[in-house]
This record gives C-alpha cells, structure tokens and sequence, in this order.
C-alpha cells in the first residue's frame, strides 16, 4: 500500500479507537467492540496480515490499544476467554516495539487490563494481584494527566469492596477522587464518587452511601449518562438494606432494560439478582425464581462461579421462605441443597453468603423437627463482622430465637429478639430520612412476630398481659418515637420540590382542559423519584427516644382504656390497659376482618357523593349497617365487659387503619382516638397548647366545605389563608407554631410513596414530605380534604401517609377522613366539630359527637393524643 494511504488507515484506526474508547467509558461495550473490530480490519487492510513484522511503532501502538481495549469490551459481551485471547494477540504485537516507545507502559496496560477482566468474572484474588504488579508502574508515570493512574486506582478499589476491605477501598478512593478533580476527568470524578457510595454501603452506613451516589448521578447526567444505569443498580441495592423493596424494584426495573440493550451482561446478572431479593422481601416467590433463574444462567455463560452461586442460593432462598410462610413441612431435599450450597459458597470466599445458606436450613430443618441438626448446624456459623448486612445479622437472631423456642426455653429466645431489635435499632438510628427510618422495620419483623407470639403462648393473668404489651411496643410503629431534628436546608432538593408543584399544576390544568398529561405525568414521576432519594440523606430524620414502658402508658392514661391489638396466627388479640391494669382479651379472625374492613370501606366510597338516588342510599346504607356490625361483634363484642363506657385509645395492627371505627354500633357517639403505637401517644400527649388558629382554603373546593372563611364566627381571631394567598410557602409559614390548623384543599393519597401525599394549593401541592418538616408544628391539625387520613402500611405496622407524616413530625392530634366523604357531609361534619373544639372539649370529644349523626357519611377519625 502507498505510504500515504497506510498513513490514513492507520489514523482512520485511531479515530475509531478514539471512538470506542469514549463509547465503553459510557457503559457501551457492546457498540465500542463493533467500533474496534472495525479499526482492527481498517488496519489489516492497509497492512496485509503481516503488519506486526513491518515494526512501524505508530501502527504497532494503535494495534496494541485496539486490541487491549477490544479484550474489555468483548468479555463483557461474549466470555472470559475471548477477552483473554485479545490479550494475548496483543503481546506479540508490543514485543515487536522498539524499547523506546511506549511499550513499557502498554505492557503494564496489559496486565491492568487483565486484572479488570478477572474482576469483571469474580476471579477476586489473581485481579488484585494484577493490580498490586502493575499499578507501581504507571505511579511512575509523571504524564500531563495521570489518567492511567486515576482510572486504575479506581478499578482496584472495587476489587477491594468485593473482597470486604473497606478501609483498603477508602484510601485508593481518596487519591482517585483527588487525581480526577485536579486533572479534571469528570467521568472518573463521578465513578469515585460512585464506588464511596459502594464503600459507604459495605461498612453499613446507607445515608452517606445514597448521598455520594445522588452527588455521582449529578455528574454522570452530564457527562456520562450511560453509566446511570450502574448507579442505580447500586442505589437497589441500597434500599434494600433500608427495607426500600418497592423503592428498590423501580430502580432495578428502568435499569434491567438499559443493560440488555446494551448488552452489559455482567450488571443485568446482577441486577437480575437483586431484583429477585426485592421480590423475596415483598412476598413475590415467584417472580424470585424468575429473575435468580435468569441471572444464573447469564452468570454461567460468562463463566462467573461465584456470581452464579449467589444466584442460586437467591433461588433457594425463594423456595424456602415460601414454605416457611405457607406452613408446610420442608422437603429434606431443599434442606440438603441449602447445605451442600452453603459448604459451595465457603470454597469460594462468600462467607456471609454461606452464612445465609446454613441460616435458611437451619430453619428448615426447625421446621421439620430437626432440632439437633438444626443447633450442630447453627453452630457452624460464623460470627458477624463489621461488613456483615443487617438483613443477615437478623436473620441469625431469628435463627438463635427459633432453636430456643423449639427447646423450650423462651427466655432465651426472648433475650435472643431483645439483643435482635437493639442490633437494629443501631442500624435505624443511623438512617436518615422518615422512610429509610421506617423502611428498615422488614428486617425485623419476622423475629417481632416470634417474641409477641412466645409471650402471647405463655401470657398468664395481668402480668403476661403486661408483657405482651411491653413486646408490641417494642416491635411496632418505631418511626414514631424519634424526636424530628430541623431540617438542614438543601437547594437541590428545594429545586425539585419546585419544580414538582409547577409539573403537577401544569397536569391539573390539562386535565381541567381536556388536554394530554402523559408528559406530565412522566416528568412528575422523575422528579418525584429524584426527590425520594435526596429526602433520604439531606439530614437525618430524628433523635431516638425511648419505647414507653407499660406503667408509664398506664399513669397517662388516667380514666380512658388503651386497646392494642396483635395478631397471633389467624386471630387476634388485644392487650387492654385500664385503671393501671393489663388485660389479654382474644377475638375474632384476623383475615375475615380484614376482608369486611374492605368491603365496609367500598360502601363508604359508594355512599359518599352528596345526591344519590333513595333507593341507592337506602341498599348501600344496609349492606354498610350489615358489615359494621359484624365488625362490632368481632372485635368490640369480646371487648365490652373489659373497656365498660370510656374513653378509648386504639393501636390498632396494619389491616384495621382503614376501619372506620365510629361506624362500630358500640362505639358510636365515643370517643376515641387511634394511634400508631403507645409510645406515640404518650409523646403526642407531651405537646405545648398554643391558642393560634389558622385556616386555610385551597382552590377549587365547591360548596360550603370550601367557604372556610364562615369558620371565622367561631374563631373571630383566626388568621385566614385562602384564594390566591393559599400558596405552599404561605400555608407552611402558616402551621409553623399554629396551635390548631384547618384545612380545606383538595388532596391525594400516595400509596406508592406516602410523604409525597399532597394538598392542592394554589401554586400546586403541597407534600406531606414539607410538612415533615416545621420546627413548631401545629398542636391540631384537621383535614377536611377526603381519604387524607388514608396510610401505606409497611412493615413493623409502620403507618405513614399525609396525616402519619403530619404525626410523626410532632403534631399532637389529627383529624381526617380514612374515605371519600360527601361536600355536604363534609362541610357540616367540620361545622358541628369547630363548635364543640372552640368550647374547649377534647378532639376526640369533639369528633365522637360529631360524627355520631351519621357515622356512616362522616368518616372522620381522631389520630393521635386525642
């Protein structure tokens, strides 16, 4: 070939070089390996097949590059040994360079290189070792931009999360983030920032990880969007270990289609994999098997033993939990698997993993009967370190607590759920916002259900009940016992909650116009989702106080009665505190009145519009007169010789949030009020009384529900927020240090994120994610907005919504409707309740003898102090 054309080949080979090299840097290995593969046959046709032996060092040098950078690309997308076989060509090629070229330095990228792709295929050690050879060697480098060097140290560090080395990690993190903001190499900037999340993550410490990955995707939309993906595979698994497990699925979910298409097979394998785990803490076995099943199988294609393994054991974890919660006896076959598994997973360094394997059998083999196997097993498992994931730590309590059970001895077991729930207290204490606090309940739940159902099987006489009392305080509703710290300000944060009320007022007014609010509604979800994850470390959620013991709740009470209800298998059982003592009392089936709970709260809907035909309101009235009742005998009819006429304080389990109580025949015209836990309402009843009245009218609310200036005979000094002054800004001015808050607005339940519940105010909403927030919240707060008292119940009976939101920031009584509710019902339920709370009775007086009049279509509950 004419020199001049073997000229340009060889720079057409750079320049795709080039290309590929800026595409793999972006999360694109499958485009970068066509783009190499092109340069390597633009070289072969300007040179022949004897190119190498022509010792042009330019041409050799772009042969060398393609070739090292081609082995990268191709054992992500292919295998192993064809990455490894492109290194191989590569070394002939730079033995081939004259000593004074760069060859010195291509040899070290080489075995760097390898190192990456033994990383890439779990092979942990042989890659550190490549690392430790050659990373000397480029430090050496003093070039313009340390490049090498800064991308190296970053791959290494990696190495050292995966084999558990934190501290290790910390320091190649520290001068990668250093070389990359001094030589201003944005892409590698945001990886560091990426992987001290990893690090952040791995020592246990979820605020700081969501923090410097949120700070990571910052960067990567700018310069790197298609390493987001990664980012949020990493994000999952993250919320994972908060409890997050829906949070977690809908990242997994935008992320899993990003690497197929991209045919970045390692990270859809491991993305795969937590999917599954997310599956399996939402109940989904199926769905577990699904995803562990595809993910193995990609990870034994690429020849990943140890990713594989985990894999499996996600798929074994799967069936063994479904047949724990289904109550049949375990197959030994699973059993054994688990074990042969567990001793698998030992010969391959995955310690905790192994650790789990052994876990699960253990309690299979407790299941079956098996007690002695199940302890000589348990013994086999080592001790927690200071890497090891809450969800196991539990995990072996539960374990430890179950043996005990299964050898009589409930004192140990009891100690073993005690030494359980303060381990994760540890973890909660350090989370940061409301839901990661509440979130990490999941992973306890199961040993809260173990310590309730021991005590309950051997509660005796008042001091069994007492105790049982003192186990549903500690298990439940923890959320509600921090002290809410003031927020620290973030301007990120502020821009999308800004941006969300202009996309949501921009939606309303298509909709109202008859126009599409798919874009909307799509760019609303984003920055919803956006928001969720800076709401979880901008400053941490609150200061932990202590669960209220049982005698401290029974002096507050004074004359009124406390009902707080448990299940035990498919009953439930309600622990009555009154006049200082504790009473066990059984009722009926758990699941029938979960099921009427939900039919009697569909007749409520379906009675709700104002002008409904006779006939209608007549058969609906009975069918929702019909069901009441039955919930009355099952729940208040054991109850009635314990609670007498009193005033009564119900903490009731998830299902019976939504009852509305004051439709019970027994309970109507009494007061009332519910809450989330005992220790709740003893800190709701500590609150400062302040006299301030504040009224607040949002737009488009018809009839006289919405005319909350006439409040104004009964409060004469109340101050008035309404038409176009009803802003977000004005109306959370307002509440800071109100003593009682009305307010009228339209409004919207969240099920899928709870704190971004919203008020329709003029601007747009207002989320309960705001109100969180007030460092002098209202003493009383009443919603006449519809189903604004309705709550996403997680696990631990954590209960948050727009009214738990407004609770657990300090507000000490909330009053709201768990259904839709009629304008006019609407508008003379909250008339008759404003005279008698401006008369200076109790909220829960005030509701009792409000809503008696009608109690089917004046859903109001009292939550709270009362």
């Amino acid at each position: 070939m004419h020199p001049s054309r073997q000229l340009r080949a060889v720079a057409d080979a750079g320049d795709l070089y080039q290309r590929a090299r800026d595409v793999a840097e972006d999360h694109g290995p499958a485009v970068a390996a066509r783009l190499l593969q092109r340069a390597l046959r633009r070289l072969d046709l300007a040179e022949g097949p004897t190119s190498t032996e022509n010792g042009d060092p330019e041409a050799l040098a772009v042969r060398a590059r393609i070739l090292i950078s081609l082995a990268s690309a191709e054992a992500e997308t292919k295998s192993l040994e064809t990455g490894l076989a492109h290194l191989d060509a590569a070394k002939p090629v730079l033995a081939r360079m004259p000593p004074e070229s760069e060859r010195g330095t291509l040899q070290s990228i080489v075995g760097l290189q390898q190192a990456v792709v033994y990383l890439r295929a779990g092979r942990l050690a042989e890659s550190l070792s490549l690392f430790d050879e050659h990373l000397p060697k480029v430090d050496r480098d003093t070039g313009d931009d340390r490049r090498l060097l800064t991308a190296n140290l970053l791959n290494r560090a990696y190495v050292h999360l995966l084999m558990s080395d934190p501290e290790a990690a910390l320091g190649d993190l520290n001068r990668c983030l250093e070389l990359a903001v001094k030589y201003g190499h944005r892409v590698l900037e945001a990886k560091a920032r990426h992987n001290l999340g990893d690090r952040s993550q791995l020592v246990g410490d979820i605020p700081e990880a969501l923090r410097h990955y949120e700070e990571a995707a910052r960067i990567f939309e700018e310069v790197g969007p298609g390493s987001l993906p990664r980012l949020r595979l990493d994000q999952a698994r993250a919320m994972l270990t908060a409890g997050l497990a829906e949070e977690a699925a809908r990242h997994l979910n935008d992320a899993i289609p990003e690497f197929r298409r991209n045919r970045v097979f390692q990270d859809l394998a491991e993305a795969e994999v937590f999917r599954a785990a997310a599956a399996i803490l939402d109940g989904d076995f199926a769905l577990a098997r699904q995803c562990a099943t595809v993910a193995r199988r990609l990870f034994v294609r690429r020849r990943n033993v140890p990713w594989a393994e985990v894999a499996a054991l996600t798929r074994l974890r799967a069936d063994a939990l479904e047949v724990l919660e289904s109550g049949r006896r375990p197959p030994l076959r699973l059993t054994r698997q688990l074990v042969e598994h567990a001793g698998q997973l030992a010969e391959l360094g995955l310690r905790d993993e192994a650790a789990v394997a052994r876990l699960v059998a253990v309690r299979l083999h407790l299941r079956r009967g098996e007690v002695s196997t199940a302890e000589e097993l348990l013994a086999r498992v080592p001790k927690s370190r200071q890497t090891t994931p809450v969800d196991h730590t539990m995990l072996r309590r539960l374990c430890r607590a179950e043996l005990a059970v299964a050898q009589g001895e409930s004192r140990v077991a009891l100690a073993q759920a005690r030494a359980g729930f303060t381990e994760l207290s540890r973890v909660r204490d350090r989370m940061g916002g409301l839901d990661l606090v509440c979130g990490t309940a999941v992973h306890g739940e199961e040993l809260g259900r173990l310590a309730v159902r021991t005590v309950l099987e051997n509660a005796r006489g008042h001091a069994g009940a007492r105790r049982v009392f003192a186990w549903q305080e500690r298990t439940r509703a923890q959320v509600y016992r921090y002290e809410p710290l003031p927020a620290i300000d973030d301007p990120v944060l502020a821009r999308l909650i800004t941006e969300m009320r202009h996309v949501q007022r921009m939606a309303q007014q298509n909709r109202l116009e008859s126009k599409p609010v798919g874009a909307f509604e799509q760019r609303y979800g984003k920055l919803r989702r956006e928001a969720s994850r800076l709401g979880w470390y901008a400053s941490p959620w609150g200061r932990p106080r202590p669960v209220s013991s049982p005698e401290e709740v029974a002096a507050q009470l004074g004359d009124r009665v406390m009902v707080s209800i448990s299940a035990h298998g498919d009953r439930l059982v309600a622990v009555v505190v009154r006049d200082g003592r504790f009473r066990l009392v059984r009722m009926g089936s758990s699941v029938g009145t979960e099921e009427i709970t939900k039919q009697l709260h569909a007749d409520l809907n379906a009675l709700a519009p104002d002008h409904l035909p006779a006939p209608l309101v007549s058969a609906v009235t009975a069918s929702a007169q019909k069901r009441a009742s039955l919930l009355d005998e099952v729940l208040m009819g054991p109850l009635a010789d314990v609670i007498g006429d009193r005033e009564l304080v119900i903490v009731p389990i998830g299902s019976l949030y939504a009852l509305p109580w004051a439709a019970l025949p027994s309970l109507r015209g009494r007061p009332l009020s519910i809450a989330p836990s005992a220790t709740a309402w003893m800190t709701a009843n500590q609150r400062i009384r302040t006299d301030l009245v504040l009224l607040v009218g949002g737009p488009g609310v018809p009839g006289a529900v919405g005319e909350v200036g006439t409040l104004r005979s009964v409060y004469p000094e109340a101050m008035l927020v309404d038409g176009e002054r009803a802003t977000s800004r004005a109306v959370l001015d307002a509440l800071d240090g109100a003593g009682l808050a009305h307010l009228v607005a339209h409004g919207a339940h969240e099920p899928a994120n709870a704190l971004f519940s919203r008020l329709e105010l003029v601007d747009g909403p207002l989320f309960a994610h705001e109100t969180a927030r007030l460092s002098r919240p209202p003493e009383q707060v009443v919603l006449a907005a519809c189903e604004l008292a309705s709550s996403h119940i997680r696990p631990g009976e954590e209960a948050l919504g727009f009214a738990g939101a407004l609770l657990a920031s300090g507000v000490r009584t909330v009053v709201g409707a768990i259904s839709r509710v009629g304008d006019r019902a609407a508008a003379e339920a909250m008339s008759d309740l404003h005279r008698r709370l401006s008369s200076g009775i109790s909220p829960a007086l005030a509701l009792a003898e409000s809503t008696a009049v009608d109690p089917l279509r004046r859903p109001f509950l009292c939550l709270g102090a009362g």
